[in-house]
């Protein structure tokens, strides 16, 4: 255990500061870990846990897509019996398509579960019952959960020190999981780098006059990117990524105008619809850290990453190098290694940061080109989503892509369940 000066500090082998899906699934990977019959002490830091939704309550307002890289990792967790399967939407098609055609074309893009034998694409989870899943999971697999506000850490050669509003926790290392302004990477001198997409994104419930067929819907256009995503009770969970004066004129809208504004945007693709919860909505950032670590600290999600949300990918991404971080951490303990080495941190880094960017990039140009495109080059992009849907196997590594199973997984999230 480690050593600290000053103040009367509770010992841990990992602190993770944040109690989002990111941090949760960090400390309940972690506390898996095992040498013999030994476990990594962890501690999670979060100032306010949700209880889940209600059974048969209204779907919650911030909805995330998990990829099936996502739902083995939350299985390997003992999170995914805490996913209300009431509450979860498995969706099986993908229809994307640009505003240059119609939504029932024979060019729309469609991706379909079917066509590699997987029972669906992945699941529309709420963001409060996933958080509460993997908190409960975390608990019960022996965590010491903080209920506290994060404060400040001292990083010593042998240890850190983490101040919290309930007390003082020591630890060898420390996962800064708290978000797009961690107050873990400031306090450890590692820099953000932000540049606005000039767009801000639009998060409601509607109802659709249609039934959205477990399906998940995107269209592209020339002011942003539109996408219904399915619910469990019937409703959609719209995520609308408009050019700033778009967004702001549709801020002010009544919800009347605002539905006759999102029935035009989606070309009626799933019939007239009429709003059901209130509408959130926050600017859009690139984020981009170039080091995810420091000295006994290691950053994941948001606290080292923002993408534009347009893929769904960002908590896929986070959720991925929580998975990363666990399994390198497992494996330092294996060897009876300091779980916050710098071999360790290294190895984390470089692993975690090439897939990123390698993904980043790649939304970045559908943004730039399907989005907002209009010369020659986009209209090759635009019309390449015809190209990729006459070719069974162009669909299939597009599919695997969405699934989360392309690229360097972690273990966890390999392993069928």
């Amino acid at each position: 255990m480690p050593e600290v000066t000053g103040a009367v500090a509770q010992a841990f082998d990992v602190v993770v500061v944040g109690g989002g899906p990111v941090g949760a699934l960090a400390a309940a990977l972690l506390q898996q870990a095992r040498l013999g019959a030994a476990a990594l002490r962890v501690a999670l830091i979060e100032p306010q846990v949700p209880d889940p939704p209600a059974q048969g309550g209204a779907p919650e307002a911030r909805v995330v897509a998990i990829s099936r890289a996502s739902e083995r990792l939350l299985r390997s967790a003992g999170a995914w019996t805490h996913v209300a399967p009431a509450r979860a939407c498995a969706y099986q098609r993908m229809r994307i398509w640009h505003e240059s055609i119609r939504p029932d074309d024979e060019a729309v893009l469609v991706f379909d579960a079917a066509d590699v034998g997987e029972p669906n694409l992945g699941y529309i989870v709420e963001n409060r019952l996933l958080q509460s899943a993997l908190i409960a999971a975390f608990r019960e697999a022996g965590g010491h959960l903080e209920v506290a506000q994060f404060r400040s850490l001292a990083i010593g050669a042998d240890a850190v020190r983490i101040e919290t509003s309930a007390g003082v926790l020591a630890s060898r290392l420390v996962v800064g999981a708290d978000g797009a302004k961690s107050a873990v990477r400031e306090a450890s001198g590692l820099h953000a780098q932000l540049s606005d997409y000039g767009q801000s994104a639009i998060v409601a419930t509607v109802a659709t006059e249609r039934p959205h067929q477990l399906t998940a819907w995107q269209r592209f256009m020339g002011q942003g990117t539109l996408a219904f995503l399915p619910l469990f009770d019937g409703s959609s969970s719209i995520v609308w990524s408009a050019d700033a004066a778009l967004a702001a004129r549709l801020g002010g809208a009544s919800d009347t105008d605002f539905a006759r504004e999102l029935d035009r945007a989606s070309d009626l693709a799933l019939g007239s619809t009429r709003l059901v919860s209130e509408r959130l909505s926050f600017p859009l950032k690139r984020l981009a850290v170039p080091r995810y670590i420091a000295q006994r600290v290691a950053l994941v999600g948001d606290a080292a990453h923002v993408v534009h949300p347009l893929a769904g990918q960002g908590v896929n991404l986070g959720l991925l190098d929580a998975g990363a971080l666990a399994q390198l951490a497992a494996a330092a303990l294996s060897r009876r290694e300091d779980p916050g080495s710098v071999r360790v941190l290294r190895d984390y880094e470089r692993w975690r940061k090439s897939e990123v960017a390698v993904m980043g990039t790649a939304i970045d140009g559908f943004d730039r080109l399907l989005a907002h495109g209009t010369g020659p080059v986009a209209r090759l992009a635009q019309r390449g989503l015809g190209w990729v849907s006459r070719s069974q196997e162009l669909r299939r590594l597009f599919i695997a892509r969405a699934l989360g199973l392309s690229g360097e997984l972690p273990e966890a999230a390999r392993r069928a369940s």
